[in-house]
């Protein structure tokens, strides 16, 4: 039952955002007793910390997981947006910025995990493509990687990029068009336009 909570939980936080979801929406989305709820977890704040945990756990498996095929490092970094896009559900309620908002602790111990985790990705990420003259060779790593992570997190700032204009979607490939421009080498850049193309088709 613990697993089944977490798992509906999580569907209907990504969906509806953290704050908008209550202990009173979760069972009656799974037809059993708050008190049921309540026999797994303390509370509300419980849950969401559970919740985001796993989630972590399941992206950064499935980034490793495409990472080991070893693909051209511009193809694999599209590979993690796209499923990075279908855990968030285009995160049309800014789930995130609702986690950051109103359960700050909780946000900033994911967000230390995240950095951790997508700074040596992203550094192996740019590494190959310097190996591969896709990136250019004058580019610092470090910077470059810590640009990117601040970049992905800012853009799920709503003050910044309200959910009325922009479609998250959207603004994760905008963003990732926009890094990769910044670093690609002309051979780097037929690639990237091949793979833009071949998305829009």
């Amino acid at each position: 039952m613990k697993d089944n909570i977490i798992h509906k939980a999580s569907e209907m936080f990504m969906t509806l955002g953290f704050k908008s979801v209550t202990m009173d929406d979760i069972a009656s989305e799974m037809g059993i007793s708050k008190k049921t709820i309540y026999s797994h977890f303390n509370n509300k704040e419980t849950i969401v910390a559970v919740v985001t945990d796993a989630i972590f756990e399941k992206v950064t498996k499935d980034i490793n997981g495409i990472c080991s095929f070893n693909k051209n490092p511009i193809e694999e970094i599209y590979d993690i947006k796209k499923r990075v896009m279908e855990h968030m559900h285009n995160e049309k309620a800014s789930p995130w910025y609702q986690l950051q908002k109103y359960y700050p602790s909780i946000y900033g111990n994911i967000k230390k995990r995240q950095f951790s985790f997508m700074q040596n990705c992203v550094v192996e990420n740019l590494n190959k493509g310097l190996d591969l003259d896709l990136y250019r060779q004058n580019i610092d790593v470090q910077f470059v990687a810590r640009i990117y992570f601040n970049g992905i997190t800012g853009i799920k700032d709503e003050d910044l990029f309200p959910t009325s204009m922009f479609n998250g979607k959207s603004l994760y490939e905008m963003y990732l068009e926009y890094h990769l421009r910044g670093i690609v080498t002309p051979y780097g850049r037929t690639i990237l336009n091949q793979l833009i193309q071949s998305n829009q088709d």
